[in-house]
């Protein structure tokens, strides 16, 4: 079974794309920071981590990133946050500060989450 782990430190989010994939038939682990989360990652093995920016401190997602793609991470990562109507900034993928597969803004609808998911994975 294809295993998700999901990083966000707000719960009723995560919760909520939990059941998405859930329902789906993927097998979600969830992780509420950073730490929980590389920790997860090591245990788990996921083939996808969808990823926030903004938890413990501003830029933990793309720290996590950043450190999981210098260890060689095969998982996708789908970095999913709502930073950019935090900041007014606008984000997406590039090879050093967000090195994701995917970068999408909070909120997603569930069927545009299901088709990323499944598009990542095909990779």
């Amino acid at each position: 079974m294809t295993r998700i782990l999901i990083v966000d430190d707000d719960y009723d989010f995560v919760s909520g794309v939990k059941t998405v994939l859930e329902s789906a038939n993927y097998d979600v682990t969830s992780a509420y920071s950073r730490e929980e989360g590389m920790k997860l990652f090591e245990q788990e093995e996921p083939d996808l981590i969808i990823l926030d920016v903004m938890m413990d401190e501003p830029d933990d997602g793309f720290t996590m990133a950043q450190d999981l793609k210098r260890k060689h991470a095969k998982a996708s990562i789908l970095m999913l946050s709502s930073v950019g109507q935090v900041t007014g900034l606008e984000f997406d993928k590039d090879d050093e500060m967000v090195p994701v597969d995917a970068f999408e803004e909070k909120p997603i609808m569930p069927d545009k989450l299901l088709k990323i998911v499944k598009d990542l994975l095909k990779n």
